[in-house]
């Protein structure tokens, strides 16, 4: 069910339009952003800033959606700058990182959010869960298949350019055998490596069994540190390699795979629109006027 609207007088604005509270984990401090400047240090940190501008505005809605659809129901908490929420990083940190980059970096950034002002994606007229992640296996996951919580708009899709786009596509992992049973709880023989029990409609491993014991993808992915639930594994010595397609959850939008449909001619309309089944994109105002009510 719907959580409850933040009442009007509970958001602060600034100026330039609707403030942000940020948590910054590392001072412990709470740092008020106005929305657009946010949306800005998210996409900064969250997509590569050399990605095409079809993408990064892709990103930018994503980043938009998401944060006012936390500050709708957030009752004046602060979104935390971490991947518990979305990473953010200010102007001064922004100039440190990117050091010699960081003018025409910025300028990229800046382009994608002002081109997007005040767009959010929305689902039967509210913002919708927003999710993206790098690099896909060649498709995306249900939400149910991953979170176990079916959301329409959340619905495998293809995504084919990830494969030839993303740097990290193959991942290979080893782990020493004791390790991997140490974290699972299992003892391995060298006869009984285990098996693959079923798969998802994104082709991603839904149940496992490994040394008699059952496990679905998501509990190997998280307990074992891989970078996708789209993994195989095979006993060589001493070690157990893990090989892996794609990184991360592989639920919404596929960032390598935005940035593939950009370089192909994609606008960003159609970029969120085919990762995000059904969606509108709609002005903060029409969505969620509440947020921009005046004191």
């Amino acid at each position: 069910m719907p959580e409850e609207e933040v009442p009007a007088e509970q958001v602060e604005e600034t100026d330039t339009g609707l403030a942000v509270p940020v948590m910054r984990q590392a001072r412990g401090e709470v740092e008020t952003v106005d929305l657009e400047s946010y949306v800005a240090g998210v996409v900064a940190s969250e997509m590569p800033a050399s990605f095409e501008k079809e993408a990064l505005k892709a990103q930018a809605l994503a980043a938009r959606t998401y944060v006012t659809k936390f500050l709708t129901h957030s009752k004046g908490e602060p979104i935390t700058d971490t991947t518990t929420h979305q990473v953010f990083k200010n102007e001064a940190e922004l100039k440190e990182i990117w050091k010699d980059d960081y003018t025409w970096k910025k300028a990229a950034i800046d382009e994608a959010v002002q081109e997007t002002k005040g767009e959010i994606l929305t689902y039967e007229g509210q913002p919708i869960t927003a999710a993206f992640f790098s690099t896909s296996n060649g498709w995306t996951e249900n939400a149910k298949d991953y979170w176990e919580e079916d959301v329409p708009y959340l619905a495998s899709v293809e995504s084919k350019w990830d494969e030839q786009a993303a740097p990290g596509f193959y991942h290979e992992k080893r782990m020493p055998v004791a390790e991997f049973e140490m974290k699972l709880g299992i003892s391995l023989t060298a006869d009984e490596q285990g098996s693959i029990l079923e798969r998802t409609p994104g082709n991603r491993i839904k149940t496992v069994e490994i040394a008699g014991k059952t496990f679905s993808g998501r509990e190997i992915r998280e307990t074992l540190d891989l970078r996708s639930t789209d993994f195989e594994w095979v006993l060589e010595g001493d070690e157990v390699v893990i090989k892996t397609k794609g990184f991360g959850h592989g639920v919404g939008m596929s960032q390598y795979g935005a940035n593939g449909m950009a370089l192909s001619g994609s606008s960003y309309e159609d970029i969120v629109h085919y990762y995000f089944s059904g969606v509108e994109i709609t002005s903060i105002g029409d969505a969620v006027p509440a947020l921009l009510a005046k004191r």
